[in-house]
């Protein structure tokens, strides 16, 4: 229940009691650029921890690039830079990206870090002091060719349980199995297409299925927090580690983790093992508490606050709280492996694991090999708002672990329907008669029979309550909801009519005062979304920053300006029709070494002098159309490097929808004669599987790193 009073100041709002917050999202890999799915998590993540501290609450928010592991090394090796210079290069781009989008971390890190090697070291010392740590020597996979072991996310094969292709070695993205990579059915290295073999190799293992792991584990995904009573898992979180933790052999169904890796390992040495390195799933959420350390020892936690507390005092302080912002995809990590680790090493476990889904875009998995990434920079550089894009993000996202879609027509449309023409149209108008009028003087309206009908009050308390839960599409309904309300309340007073009458003048103030209110608690509930947008209708306003502790009562407006432009379909046009910055198909699928087919014999043998003579280049596709009168080609426009584009009819259509092809490298035949068809020239040949064993055409993609031009040997 929240009690209101109102003074000539302000009105107050008695708020629940204070909390103190240990807010993270998910450690972004540092191999790459931040895609349309990190903003969306750290957008999610931004608008909880700005309206918490609007409440008043005391929130540390932070993040760090997850640096560690094979992939950082092994392309930093063919970079020809360090890890450490790859790493550095991919951080320097983190700021563009989180500032343009008005992302707030009060500090980021790296787990590459001293404050990570010390805390993951200890950590680790204290679950082999608890019995938790023993090794195994262990048949692991190689690679003959590239001759090192293979990261599980380097071996690719079939899923032994539901047996689809081409699935990590650790877990199934298809069906969500978590199995050792030596499960796989007809592994194969995903670096060199090898067939990779096993050696031994002694490795150390957390003991999660040990009876003490069992237990915690299963009171802890079932229980709640102790500040708020919350649970610690969302329903189908809840429901999924049930699943792990199911059945009368919980401890054989968890297994124990392998932690560790050998070298060459880019990553955090295990103590007293020479050549063992923590596998990076070890040490990348204990980067969180890293980078809150980093942030203490800086001093500026505390000046923030106003207190002295280090770091190790307030994570032994009982009132902290630590919420987590994840992605479904890394639910088993952070509801099993993290809280034990936190636990058993005697350390706060988290009061909070927040998941959400994937984006989609126009029905489509976010994928920039498909042409389905949208490139958040790109974004920028075409001066679109990034308020649009956290608006239209919040409108889709809930406490339910659901992917939301990007649907390109439906963003132009929300936006400039609720934006504009409903919330920013409210402040326009009240603002012309009041100033025209008024000389910009604003009525009290607490009293006023008007006010008291638009019942701002109750949306508030159900507009609070929905952005707390994080149901932020509710939130949006219901303000965009008073919003439609406040704007027939101002139609059907009709005041272009009470303005021609100076008998009617006070019912014209009055009914133009109350609905500059109604856009004063709009902006308040908006303002987690829209920061900049909520400053610049303060400024109009003249009253302030508003919070849910204190609002700002509104005496005299100043001049109006232009709040928000719409968005220019234009604009959305050039942001899907040009690729992801930095974007590069990502590796194609590999046959395994050695085994080809038997329903598909090899062709006659040629010489190294007749394979040269085939010149396979990488190739961009800019456009790809269905050709009217065919059902099976699609009309490719490629850039082959040459400086102009070319044209080629391939029968893919069956198999791919032509948006999803814009942006993706393919292999082409380039010196292949141009053949005439009845559809046009065409000036090449793209490169696609398919056979007997396996329904379907499978286009050939470039590793990453490639560029139109490149020619395959």
């Amino acid at each position: 229940m929240l009690l209101i009073w109102h003074s000539p100041v302000t009105t107050l709002i008695c708020t629940p009691m204070a909390r103190t917050l240990f807010v993270t999202t998910a450690l972004p890999y540092a191999n790459g650029s931040f895609h349309v799915g990190h903003m969306m998590e750290y957008i999610q993540a931004d608008i909880w921890v700005r309206f918490m501290r609007m409440q008043g609450h005391t929130v540390h928010f932070v993040c760090a690039d997850d640096a560690h592991g094979a992939p950082i090394m092994l392309r930093a090796e063919s970079e020809g830079v360090t890890p450490q210079e790859l790493v550095a290069r991919i951080a320097a781009e983190r700021p563009r990206y989180l500032h343009g989008f008005h992302i707030e971390f009060d500090h980021w890190h790296s787990t590459d870090s001293p404050e990570n090697v010390l805390l993951s070291q200890s950590i680790y010392r204290t679950l082999r002091e608890a019995g938790l740590i023993e090794t195994k020597t262990i048949e692991q996979f190689f690679d003959p060719v590239k001759a090192m072991f293979l990261p599980d996310r380097y071996i690719k094969g079939e899923c032994p349980n539901c047996h689809a292709k081409d699935q990590n070695g650790d877990s199934c993205e298809v069906c969500g199995t978590v199995y050792a990579p030596t499960e796989l059915i007809s592994p194969y290295s995903a670096l060199s297409g090898a067939t990779p073999v096993l050696k031994a190799a002694e490795h150390y293992f957390f003991r999660l299925s040990d009876a003490r792991c069992v237990a915690f584990l299963k009171d802890w995904t079932l229980g709640s927090a102790p500040h708020t009573g919350l649970p610690h898992l969302q329903p189908e979180a809840r429901n999924k580690a049930s699943e792990w933790l199911g059945g009368s052999d919980a401890a054989a169904a968890l297994g124990d983790w392998d932690i560790s890796r050998d070298a060459p390992y880019f990553g955090i040495p295990i103590p007293d093992a020479p050549g063992k390195y923590f596998y990076v799933w070890l040490d990348a959420p204990v980067g969180y508490l890293a980078a809150l350390k980093s942030y203490f020892d800086s001093g500026r936690a505390q000046e923030r606050t106003g207190t002295t507390q280090t770091f190790d005092e307030f994570m032994a302080d009982p009132a902290t709280e630590q919420i987590h912002f994840i992605g479904k995809d890394i639910i088993y990590f952070h509801t099993l492996f993290w809280p034990a680790m936190l636990k058993f090493s005697g350390r706060k476990v988290p009061d909070q694991i927040n998941v959400h889904g994937f984006i989609t875009v126009s029905g489509d998995k976010m994928s920039k090999s498909r042409g389905t990434g949208i490139s958040p920079l790109r974004y920028l550089e075409l001066g679109m708002n990034p308020e649009w894009f956290r608006y239209y993000i919040a409108a889709k996202l809930n406490a339910r672990i659901e992917d939301i879609d990007f649907n390109p027509e439906d963003f132009v449309a929300r936006v400039n329907s609720d934006l504009i023409g409903k919330y920013v149209n409210i402040a326009s108008r009240a603002a012309t008669f009041l100033a025209r009028h008024f000389e910009g003087a604003v009525l009290p309206v607490a009293d006023s029979a008007d006010w008291q009908q638009l019942g701002a009050a109750a949306v508030g308390a159900e507009v609070r309550a929905a952005l707390e839960a994080r149901d932020f599409a509710r939130a949006v309904r219901l303000a965009m909801a008073f919003a439609d309300a406040t704007n027939q309340y101002f139609d059907a007073q009709k005041p272009w009519e009470l303005a021609r009458s100076e008998t009617q003048r006070a019912r014209l103030h009055e009914i133009a005062s109350v609905s500059v209110h109604a856009f004063q608690s709009l902006t308040l509930w908006l303002k987690p979304i829209l920061p900049e947008l909520a400053r610049a209708a303060e400024g109009f306003m003249g009253c302030g920053p508003l919070s849910w502790t204190s609002l700002p009562t509104l005496t005299r407006l100043n001049a109006y300006e232009h709040l928000m432009t719409r968005v220019d379909a234009k604009q959305m046009n050039a942001l899907l029709e040009a690729p992801a910055a930095g974007s590069a198909a990502s590796a194609a699928p590999r046959t395994p070494a050695g085994q080809p087919s038997p329903a598909t014999p090899l062709a006659p043998e040629i010489s190294i002098d007749d394979f040269m003579k085939v010149d396979l280049r990488v190739a961009r596709i800019v456009a790809a159309r269905p050709v009217a009168g065919s059902d099976k080609l699609l009309e490719l426009t490629l850039d082959v490097g040459e400086g102009t584009l070319r044209t080629v009819f391939s029968g893919i259509r069956s198999a791919y929808d032509p948006e999803s092809l814009v942006g993706r490298l393919t292999v082409v035949v380039a010196n292949l004669a141009p053949r005439k068809m009845k559809f046009g020239l065409s000036e090449g040949m793209v490169l696609a599987a398919s056979g007997p064993e396996a329904a379907g055409l499978y286009l050939l993609q470039a590793d990453s790193g490639a560029a139109p031009g490149m020619r395959l040997t």
